[in-house]
């Protein structure tokens, strides 16, 4: 079995992460998401919040999702040991990490990525505006990991959680996502009195 594994700060998840999970479920057996705290990031919005979300926006990809499931029990702030966790649940499979191009460069400074690399596969999202070094891709593969990019037809529309974060831009973020949003009063801007 060939299992994807999604994990993401979702502070809050965008349309781009919609439209990764998209992809993954008709190119993988299985999906597997979670949300955590990322170690390099500070959220506004609590674990539990982007959880909720997260659900949301997986249960609003259409044609419905056959292969994706949120896994909160293996959320770990530290990849290698959320990858440990689903090596137990999921005997017996081949693992593919999905990161953003964003992060190939700063994969290598993970914890243990040693480890890491050399119990998953990647596969590497581009993002616009981001170009991706080959430099850096020949590094991860010689920590012991075999790396693929994902084609273009996987192009991410250029969004970012930070833009509904810090200026409300309610465009990257689905319809049911920004209405648990308001009713929870997740995000600083939304509390500021109205102009």
């Amino acid at each position: 079995m060939n299992i994807a594994l999604f994990g993401t700060s979702a502070d809050p998840p965008s349309i781009g992460h919609q439209q990764i999970l998209q992809w993954l479920d008709n190119h993988y057996d299985r999906t597997v998401v979670w949300v955590s705290d990322n170690p390099f990031k500070t959220h506004q919005a609590s674990l539990r919040d982007r959880i909720a979300m997260m659900e949301l926006t997986i249960a609003a990809i259409q044609p419905p999702a056959q292969t994706i499931g949120l896994h909160p029990e293996i959320s770990n702030p530290r990849t290698i040991n959320t990858v440990e966790q689903a090596k137990q649940i999921w005997q017996d499979t081949n693992f593919t990490l999905v990161i953003g191009g964003d992060l190939v460069p700063q994969l290598p400074t993970w914890y243990r990525a040693q480890d890491l690399l050399n119990q998953v596969n990647l596969l590497v999202v581009p993002r616009q505006g981001v170009t991706i070094l080959g430099d850096d891709i020949d590094r991860l593969i010689n920590m012991g990991t075999e790396v693929a990019i994902a084609p273009d037809s996987t192009s991410i529309p250029n969004v970012s959680s930070s833009d509904y974060r810090n200026n409300g831009n309610s465009s990257v973020i689905i319809p049911t996502v920004a209405a648990y949003i308001q009713r929870e009063s997740l995000y600083a801007w939304q509390t500021s009195p109205a102009q």
